[in-house]
């Protein structure tokens, strides 16, 4: 290997990342790597001059960089060659639990890919379904970077879903990629950062250049069936009915003419009764046509849902008022949409999808795991983000039920990982990244690794990912399917949050203190993602809400509720509510808000420690701004006290200054009770 970086392999570089920016991001590209490189700031009022002057000069640019990399020597980096952990993982029960009637709190992820996916096996990973379920039950398995991971605490249920597009078809196409050259780990360790610089864009183009489809070739079908009885040879060997559910499944990954722009969906199945293949964007790019094939395939037998994901990267269009065509949407469009996807995941590696906060300017709490710009993302606006985010979709809803007397967004959710490495590595002291070329190591995930221009590389905005809570009997198939079509589900950003929440018209504070309270709950009430009937008069409802802490995670800050609601001119409107906190904090008597809870990270080793906030939040909580003839929705959001970020253990590895935010409030988010006044 050489000792420096030619003029030559810079042009490379540059002449690559060119060549992978989007149009729209070009131009916010070069201006952040016209800055770090000592040339000033572009002003955004010379966009249209950049454009005709090519202001991205490449033989100025290549001076002013060889003088910082002339050596551009190897990154030292201790996550690829982890000491092993001196950690008992808690192994999965050999015992079926038993069935509870009030049902119990399930922990699990139905978001994770493998090698079957061509994107998974482009970027180095080569693990099967198998390996899935080994990680998901507490065994250690081989990350595509070279080194073992293992989860801290098994999972109670879990679904592969890889993209169903070209499934299995790349592990076998011959491809010449830096992941397929020389073992991965090799590259990582020994290469400079030019040379992982060249080989993430060379992969990153691939997958640009092709999408799905491995070096362009056409689909074969028997390669997609031979992958899919593998997926669910590998449910039926771990399904264990009371121990761990394993449930079949796949991802649809429609785009509207973009593959950076998302509209993908993963189908789960109720049991083992599935299709003969998958049904892919290649059968259809609508989402119409996906619930069609859903509504046929449940006739035969064979019941699915759709669970869309990654709002926050569809540019607006995931929740949009309007069909695939541009259309407004009528009501046989949202018994549809309704029917088939029933929940929606909002919380991932790739960021929330809850809100944000040029929606929910108000929301001191919004700018959570939010996408920042990059090479993927572009500039955010009110344009782009409007129709991504789930809050909004839940108030355009009430708008269309006032307004058309239908709501196509009435959805539960739930939070998973979208890992491409077989696992769920949504632990931020555990963090392993989701592709290993693009993220698989301490330095890549933070660029320290990578010679690109500041804000290109998505991957320092991801979050660690997240994971799907359910409220069900047992842990069985059956079980878990039915909580979630019901929509007694919610989401977290990793931690093992209990939360219950319930709305009732005869809920008192009294039947609330009652050791027979989650059973009156249960029958005289509505649970999350349940509708609550009208009533005459004014007089709120009662909500129950209850948060217990994940019991080897942080302690709890805070509960609120979310409220969304349309007013007389059929307008929505939001406001988040404090309802109560885990210690001994005072509202404020005039804005009714709690004070901070404190922060006790240490960065520097990273740390923190349980001595602020509490362990548990139990609240009884009416509406005090209530109108029975305005129809509402009410979620639950439960927040950690402040934590390490991921990236601050990565920081901490590398002897680097850690990104912002170094902290982050872990977090719940419920599916919604709705109040229907008409």
């Amino acid at each position: 290997m050489m000792n420096r970086i030619t003029a030559a392999r810079l042009m490379t570089i540059l002449d690559e990342t060119i060549t992978l920016a989007p149009r729209p991001a070009i131009f916010f590209m070069a201006r952040q790597l016209f800055t770090r490189y000592g040339f000033g700031n572009i002003d955004k009022d010379q966009r249209s001059l950049f454009w005709l002057s090519k202001l991205f000069n490449r033989d100025a640019l290549v001076c002013v960089v060889l003088s910082h990399c002339v050596a551009c020597s190897r990154l030292d980096d201790p996550s690829l060659t982890p000491k092993v952990a001196d950690r008992t993982v808690q192994k999965t029960q050999q015992s079926a639990s038993p069935r509870v009637a009030e049902r119990q709190a399930l922990f699990g992820d139905l978001h994770i890919h493998t090698e079957l996916s061509t994107d998974a096996y482009i970027m180095g990973v080569r693990t099967r379904p198998e390996d899935v379920y080994r990680f998901a039950k507490g065994q250690k398995i081989s990350h595509g970077a070279g080194y073992s991971i293992e989860i801290s605490q098994p999972l109670d249920f879990v679904a592969v879903t890889d993209h169903a597009e070209y499934l299995g078809q790349a592990r076998l196409a011959g491809l010449d990629l830096p992941t397929t050259r020389d073992p991965l780990s090799e590259l990582l360790i020994n290469g400079r950062v030019w040379e992982i610089t060249l080989a993430w864009l060379e992969t990153a183009r691939a997958i640009q250049e092709h999408g799905f489809s491995p070096n362009g070739e056409a689909v074969n079908r028997v390669i997609n069936r031979s992958a899919w009885q593998e997926t669910i040879d590998a449910a039926e060997r771990h399904n264990q009915p009371g121990v761990f559910t394993s449930f079949i499944g796949y991802e649809w990954s429609g785009d509207v003419g973009d593959v950076t722009v998302h509209m993908h969906r993963n189908v789960i199945y109720r049991d083992n009764n599935v299709s003969d293949r998958p049904f892919s964007k290649l059968d259809s790019n609508r989402p119409e046509d996906l619930w069609q094939f859903l509504e046929e395939q449940n006739r035969l037998g064979n019941v699915a849902m759709a669970i869309p994901h990654n709002g926050n990267l569809s540019r607006g269009n995931m929740y949009a008022p309007r069909n695939s065509e541009g259309e407004p949407i009528d009501s046989a469009y949202a018994e549809m949409r309704s029917t088939y996807e029933p929940l929606t995941e909002i919380l991932q590696i790739k960021g929330s999808s809850e809100t944000h906060p040029l929606l929910s300017s108000l929301d001191e709490h919004a700018n959570f795991e939010i996408l920042k710009d990059s090479l993927f993302v572009g500039e955010a606006t009110l344009e782009t983000i409007k129709g991504g985010y789930l809050r909004d979709a839940l108030r355009v809803g009430l708008e269309l039920q006032h307004a058309e007397g239908f709501n196509p967004f009435a959805y539960g959710v739930i939070g998973s990982s979208d890992s491409h490495n077989a696992s769920s590595p949504s632990d931020e002291a555990n963090y392993t990244g989701k592709l290993p070329m693009l993220d698989g190591s301490a330095g890549l995930r933070t660029d320290e690794a990578l010679f690109l221009p500041e804000g290109m590389n998505p991957v320092t905005s991801w979050g660690s990912g997240g994971l799907a809570g359910v409220w069900a009997e047992e842990n069985t198939r059956e079980s878990i399917f039915d909580a979630l079509q019901r929509k007694e589900t919610y989401a977290t950003s990793g931690p093992r949050i209990k939360v219950r929440f319930f709305a009732g018209h005869s809920f008192s504070e009294q039947q609330f203190e009652a050791k027979d309270a989650i059973v009156h709950a249960y029958a005289d009430g509505v649970t999350m993602g349940s509708e609550l009937k009208p009533t005459s008069g004014n007089k709120s409802p009662g909500f129950y809400l209850m948060a217990w802490k994940d019991p080897s995670g942080a302690n709890l800050d805070r509960a609120q509720i979310v409220k969304g609601w349309v007013d007389d001119a059929g307008v929505s409107q939001e406001k988040v509510f404090d309802v109560a906190v885990a210690d001994q904090r005072i509202a404020n008597t005039v804005t009714a808000k709690f004070p901070d809870v404190g922060n006790t990270v240490d960065v520097s080793k990273p740390s923190y420690t349980n001595t602020i906030g509490g362990t548990s939040i139990l609240a009884f909580w009416k509406d005090p701004e209530f109108q029975s003839d305005q129809s509402a929705f009410y979620y639950v959001r439960v927040l950690e006290i402040p934590t390490p970020r991921w990236s601050t253990f990565d920081a901490v590895k590398l002897g680097t200054v850690p990104m912002a935010p170094a902290t982050i409030q872990e977090r719940a988010i419920t599916s919604s009770i709705w109040y229907r006044a008409y």
